[in-house]
């Protein structure tokens, strides 16, 4: 009997490994198709099949997969990447062309692009920051002084928070406007830039696998004008009708957006207004969040996601109801990672779950002001929110590093910016 297969369409520096053990749980050989398979660390170090191709070509993943079917028992297709969300609509066509369960391409094609994302949730009702499109400076103005400052600046197809700005002043909207389009951010179309209302409150997102809202967590930034996680905690503190009013408006989203299969999350600002859509998410969200999760609830997303690629039955009972943390460690200047250390120290803590690093020393360290300025993250549970908090404030405080400035950390550092691609956030 043929060995039974998952495809795995590129990699996810967060949360790949995790789909990668939760797959072998299950029994399962999983094989990865990248461009670039030295992207990912822990496929070479869990030793994992991986397999060279252009995963923008697909006729080309078409025939590989074809091919790995003379010798495999392909159970399911799913896939993800850091930077360019479109890999999963990729994936569900390659799902329909072989006739396996996935997600529907023009539905995340939709999603993944924000203003069709905006336009259609609009159409349906659903409560938004007001918001417009700009192809070019002067569009930009134009908008932002239609919706008054302050505003958000964000590219209308992107991830990670990245390009996203607060901008509270005319300096502010023009400082970001020339790097969005000056050649300092990277598009990968003609530029597309989304003008949006401030929508201020308390942020929070919801966790959804097919139309049931798993749970709810909460998240914190570090100062503005940008959107870098400092915190998050799952669950969040509402009330039964507040978790009620956020439940309601997630489904009306998936309805919106014909989202009716697999994972997603949703970010909102909760406002005078109640719960406001920041965004919509075709995917399970990044690293702590599956994590937190199965640490408060026992829920393991991931593996709940790949039953559900290979056809099999899915367990989302909660099995328990504890507190889940997460502290996200942020450099507070550019310059060179002297040294790092206490991350042993930390993860012996009792209840702290994982200590994770992604830099080491001699990195060069530039802030972007998006999810690359976080350089690791400690997550901690226990039975209530005081002792979540409690405990990570004490792992966390273990951990210590010295960042030297150095004039010679430019833009040449980019490609060794840390990797942490966090939970969700405003963008």
């Amino acid at each position: 009997m043929a060995r039974r297969a998952l495809i795995l369409v590129e990699g996810n520096r967060s949360i790949g490994l995790l789909y990668v053990k939760a797959a072998q749980c299950l029994g399962l050989h999983p094989i990865t198709l990248s461009a670039d398979p030295t992207r990912y660390d822990y496929l070479a170090s869990e030793n994992i099949e991986a397999i060279r191709v252009d995963t923008d070509n697909l006729d080309a993943l078409a025939r590989e997969c074809s091919r790995l079917r003379a010798t495999y028992d392909i159970a399911g297709i799913t896939g993800f990447t850091d930077l360019d969300e479109s890999v999963y609509a990729t994936v569900g066509k390659l799902c329909r062309y072989f006739d396996l369960p996935g997600p529907n391409p023009t539905s995340i094609e939709r999603c993944c692009d924000k203003f069709t994302q905006r336009q259609l949730l609009a159409e349906a009702g659903v409560p938004m920051p007001a918001y417009r499109l700009a192809a070019n400076a002067t569009d930009v103005e134009s908008c932002a002084a239609e919706l008054c400052l302050p505003v958000i600046l964000k590219p209308a197809v992107g991830s990670g928070s990245s390009g996203v700005r607060l901008c509270r002043n005319v300096d502010e909207l023009s400082e970001h406007t020339t790097y969005l389009l000056d050649g300092k951010h990277i598009w990968r179309s003609s530029p597309r830039i989304l003008v949006e209302e401030f929508a201020q409150g308390p942020y929070y997102w919801a966790d959804i696998m097919g139309d049931e809202v798993i749970g709810i967590g909460t998240a914190a930034f570090g100062r503005p004008p940008h959107f870098v996680h400092r915190e998050c905690t799952y669950p969040a503190v509402l009330t039964n009708d507040e978790q009620g009013r956020v439940a309601d408006v997630s489904l009306s989203c998936l309805q919106a957006l014909d989202l009716g299969w697999g994972p997603k999350n949703i970010g909102f600002r909760w406002t005078k207004r109640g719960p406001v859509v920041i965004e919509v998410n075709p995917r399970l969200s990044g690293a702590p969040g599956p994590q937190m999760v199965k640490l408060a609830y026992g829920v393991d997303l991931v593996t709940e996601h790949i039953k559900l690629v290979i056809g099999d039955e899915l367990n989302l009972r909660r099995r328990r109801s504890d507190t889940a943390g997460a502290r996200f460690l942020l450099p507070d200047r550019d310059g060179i990672l002297d040294w790092i250390d206490g991350d042993s120290r930390a993860a012996a803590v009792p209840d702290v779950a994982e200590v994770k690093l992604h830099v080491q020393p001699k990195t060069p360290i530039v802030r972007k002001g998006d999810y690359r300025d976080c350089f690791g993250y400690v997550i901690a549970s226990s039975p209530t929110r005081a002792g979540a908090e409690a405990i990570l404030q004490h792992a966390v405080a273990l951990i210590d590093w010295s960042i030297t400035p150095s004039s010679a950390v430019g833009e040449t550092a980019q490609s060794a910016a840390p990797v942490c691609p966090s939970a969700c956030g405003d963008g």
